[in-house]
C-alpha cells in the first residue's frame, strides 16, 4: 500500500524513520547546480577536501548568469567548468539550455533520486524521479556522499480525471492546485499525480506541473513512470534507460485534491503570487504590453509549437512585446529544422538565448508600470526588473493568443491549437556537455577571478547573546526581498561581502545599514508566515550570516530557507504564541540565555528588554539539526571531522 514516493525515499532510506515529520536521511543518486548558485556550491565542495564526487552523476549548468556586461559571469562560468573538471562533474556549457529542461533530456531517470541547487528542480517528477531543490551546501554535501536530510513528507494525491479541452493546458492544471493549496500548503509534503487522467498528459507536461509545484512550498511533486514516460525517453534515445513506477493500487495519502481536466478552464496568477489565481476569463480584455514565453516551466518543444500553431500567419499586436526562450539547445536545433523557429519570426518575436532570462530578472524588463504575461513559474513583487510592473502568469497558449490581439485573451476552444504535434525523435546530441576525464580529475586547479570570495562560516550557537531587531517584516517574505536577484547583483553571486549590501532591501533599505551599526547587539529578523519562500539560494542565509544575524524568529518558515538557515548556524524560532509577533517593533532589545539547554529542548525563551515581556519560542529540529547549530553550520561542521 505504499505510494510512489515512499517506495522511492525506501529504496534510498539511509537514516531515520519513516513516518512524517520524522527527519530522515536519504541517499542522493544524482546532482545538479546552476551558475547562479553553483559558485558557491564548488567553493563549499573544495572546503570539504574530498577528491572527486561520489554521486552516480552530477551537473554543472550554465544557464542564468548569461549576459556578459562585465567579467564577474564569465569568471564565475570558468570557475564552475574548472571545478567540474577538478571533482568529475559534467559541465553544461553556456547555450546548451535551461537545467531542468537539459536533465530532463539527458540524465533524469525515473525512481532515480536528484538534488539541485535550484528550488525547480522536482521538475523531475515529471519522469517519475524524487527530485528536491536544496541549498548549495546540502548538494555539496550530497556530492561529497554524504546522506540529504529532510523531514519525512505527508504524500498529498492529486487524482486527474478526464482530458484536457482545446486551448486548457498542464499549466492550468498547477495554478488551479496552487489556488486550492496556496503557497504555503506544500510544506513538508509531496504531490503524487494520480488517476485516469494522468495517462492524457506528456512527460513535458507533467514536467510543467512538477517544475511549479516548487511554488506550493513542497518538497516535490511525483508522477509515475509509465508508457507516456517511455515514448519521451524513446524520442531522447535513452529508452534503455526507462523503467515503469507507479504507487500501489490501495496506496494510503494523507489527503486528495481532485482535478476534473474536462472542466478546467484557462487560469491566470495575478500580481504577486503564484497562488493568486483567477480564470483568463474573468478579466479577459486587459491591455499588455509584453508576453515573455519560455523558463524552465514552459520551454518545451511542446509547448512552443503549440504558440507557432497560434502565431503561424500573424503578427503580434503593435503595443506587445513578445520574447521566446527556448529550454535547450536540443529544441532549438528541433524549432529550427521544423519551420517553428521562422515563424515567430515571422511574426516579430524576439529569440533570447537558451536559459532563464526574463525569468530571473536577467533582461527584458517590462516598461514602467506595464503588464507582461509571462509563461514563468514566479510573479513576486519586482522580480522582474520594473516593480511598478504587473506580472501575470499564464499558459504558453494565452500567452501566443494574447500577443496577437494585444489584450489578455482566452485560449479556449482555439482550433488552431488541435493539430499539434511533436517529433518521435530528437536530434539530441552532446557538444555542449564536457564530460568528466579521469586525466583531469584531481589536477585541475580552480580559476578563480578577482570577484569570487569566500565563504561565510558559521559558528556554534553561544551560550547567551543580546539582540536588536533589525527587521520586521510582514508575511510571505521571498528570498527574492532577502537576497534580490537582479540584473545588477546576478553577477555578484560569488560575492558575499557585496551582496550583503542590498540584504532585504527590497523590504526594508536600511536593513544593511542598521545590521552594520549594531555594534553592541546581534541582529535579529522578525517576520510573519511562509519567511523564505521561492528560490533556494542559501545566499538568502548568507547574506544575513555576514551581517551578523544570529536568529531569525517567524510565524513560519520555508522548508528550504529553514534548512539553509540552520546549515548556517542561524536559529529558525517561531512563536510558540504567534499573536506575540504582534509586540515587536525596530531597534527592540531581546536578550537570549542558556541557549544551548534550550537548542536541546526545542524552547527558547527570550526576554524583549525593552517591552520588559518574556516569550516562548519553538524550534523544530531533529537531532541531527540540533548538532549542526551547536557545532556552527553543516560546513563548519563537516570541516571539524577532519
Amino acid at each position: 500500500m505504499p505510494t510512489l514516493t515512499e517506495k522511492i525515499i525506501a529504496a534510498h532510506l539511509t537514516d531515520g524513520e519513516m513516518v512524517p515529520g520524522n527527519e530522515i536521511g536519504i541517499r542522493i543518486d544524482q546532482t545538479l547546480t546552476q551558475d547562479s548558485t553553483g559558485t558557491m556550491a564548488y567553493l563549499e565542495l573544495e572546503a570539504m577536501g574530498i577528491d572527486r564526487v561520489k554521486t552516480e552523476r552530477s551537473v554543472a549548468y550554465i544557464d542564468h548568469n548569461m549576459l556578459q556586461s562585465g567579467p564577474e559571469n564569465f569568471d564565475d562560468h570558468l570557475f564552475i567548468q574548472s571545478a567540474a573538471e577538478n571533482f568529475g562533474i559534467t559541465y553544461s556549457r553556456p547555450g546548451n539550455g535551461i537545467c531542468h529542461q537539459v536533465h530532463l533530456e539527458n540524465f533524469g531517470i525515473p525512481g532515480k533520486t536528484l538534488i539541485g541547487s535550484d528550488s525547480h528542480t522536482p521538475t523531475g517528477g515529471g519522469l517519475g524521479m524524487l527530485a528536491i531543490g536544496a541549498g548549495g551546501v546540502d548538494v555539496a554535501a550530497a556530492m561529497a556522499g554524504r546522506s540529504y536530510y529532510i523531514t519525512m513528507p505527508e504524500v498529498i494525491e492529486v487524482r486527474l480525471t478526464g482530458k484536457l479541452r482545446t486551448g486548457v493546458s498542464a499549466k492550468d492544471i498547477i495554478l488551479y492546485v496552487l489556488q486550492q493549496e496556496t503557497v504555503k500548503g506544500g510544506v513538508n509534503k509531496v504531490y503524487e499525480y494520480t488517476g485516469d487522467g494522468v495517462a492524457t498528459l506528456s512527460v513535458p507536461e507533467r514536467a510543467t506541473i512538477t517544475n511549479m509545484g516548487a511554488e506550493l512550498g513542497a518538497t516535490s511533486s511525483v508522477f509515475p513512470s509509465d508508457d507516456r514516460t517511455k515514448v519521451y525517453m524513446e524520442s531522447m534515445n535513452r529508452g534503455d534507460q526507462w523503467l515503469p513506477l507507479a504507487a500501489d493500487d490501495d496506496a494510503v495519502y494523507k489527503k486528495t485534491v481532485h482535478v476534473d481536466l474536462s472542466s478546467l478552464e484557462p487560469m491566470t496568477a495575478c500580481p504577486h503570487s503564484p497562488d493568486k489565481v483567477v480564470s483568463v476569463a474573468s478579466i479577459e480584455g486587459m491591455k499588455i504590453n509584453q508576453v515573455a514565453i519560455g523558463s524552465c516551466t514552459n520551454s518545451s518543444y511542446l509547448d512552443l509549437a503549440r504558440c507557432a500553431a497560434v502565431l503561424r500567419g500573424q503578427k503580434v499586436a503593435e503595443n506587445v512585446s513578445l520574447v521566446i526562450s527556448p529550454g535547450s539547445r536540443t529544441i532549438l536545433k528541433q524549432m529550427a529544422s521544423d519551420g517553428i523557429l521562422s515563424v515567430f519570426l515571422e511574426a516579430g518575436a524576439r529569440i533570447l538565448e537558451c536559459g532563464c532570462g526574463p525569468c530571473i530578472g536577467m533582461g527584458q524588463a517590462p516598461n514602467t508600470d506595464g503588464v507582461s504575461l509571462r509563461t514563468f513559474n514566479r510573479n513576486f513583487f519586482g522580480r522582474s526588473g520594473t516593480k511598478s510592473a504587473s506580472v501575470y502568469l499564464v499558459s504558453p497558449e494565452t500567452a501566443a493568443v494574447s500577443a496577437i490581439t494585444g489584450v489578455l485573451t482566452n485560449p479556449a476552444g482555439n482550433a488552431l491549437l488541435n493539430d499539434v504535434t511533436v517529433p518521435e525523435t530528437y536530434d539530441r546530441d552532446d557538444h555542449l556537455f564536457i564530460f568528466p576525464s579521469d586525466e583531469k580529475i584531481g589536477h585541475t586547479p580552480l580559476v578563480k577571478g578577482p570577484n569570487i570570495k569566500g565563504v561565510p562560516m558559521g559558528h556554534p550557537v553561544p551560550e547567551t547573546f543580546t539582540g536588536k531587531v533589525a527587521a520586521y517584516l510582514e508575511d510571505n517574505i521571498t528570498t527574492d526581498h532577502i537576497m534580490p536577484s537582479n540584473a545588477s547583483l546576478l553577477p555578484y553571486r560569488s560575492n558575499i561581502p557585496h551582496l550583503a549590501n542590498y540584504c532585504l532591501t527590497p523590504s526594508d533599505a536600511d536593513f544593511p545599514k542598521r545590521c552594520q551599526e549594531m555594534t553592541d547587539a546581534a541582529p535579529v529578523i522578525v517576520a510573519g508566515e511562509n519567511y523564505g519562500q521561492g528560490s533556494s539560494r542559501e545566499h538568502a542565509a548568507l547574506a544575513p550570516l555576514y551581517l551578523g544575524v544570529k536568529a531569525v524568529i517567524a510565524k513560519s518558515f520555508a522548508r528550504i530557507h529553514k534548512a539553509n538557515l540552520i546549515n548556517n548556524a542561524i536559529l529558525p524560532l517561531t512563536f510558540k504564541n504567534p499573536a506575540d509577533y504582534d509586540d515587536f517593533s525596530i531597534g527592540d532589545v531581546l536578550v537570549f540565555d542558556n541557549l544551548p539547554a534550550e537548542v536541546k529542548a526545542r524552547a527558547v525563551t527570550v526576554k524583549n528588554e525593552t517591552t520588559g515581556k518574556t516569550y516562548a519560542l519553538e524550534l523544530e529540529l531533529g537531532e541531527r539539526q540540533e548538532r549542526l547549530l551547536l557545532e556552527g553550520g553543516l560546513l563548519t561542521s563537516i570541516k571539524n571531522e577532519k
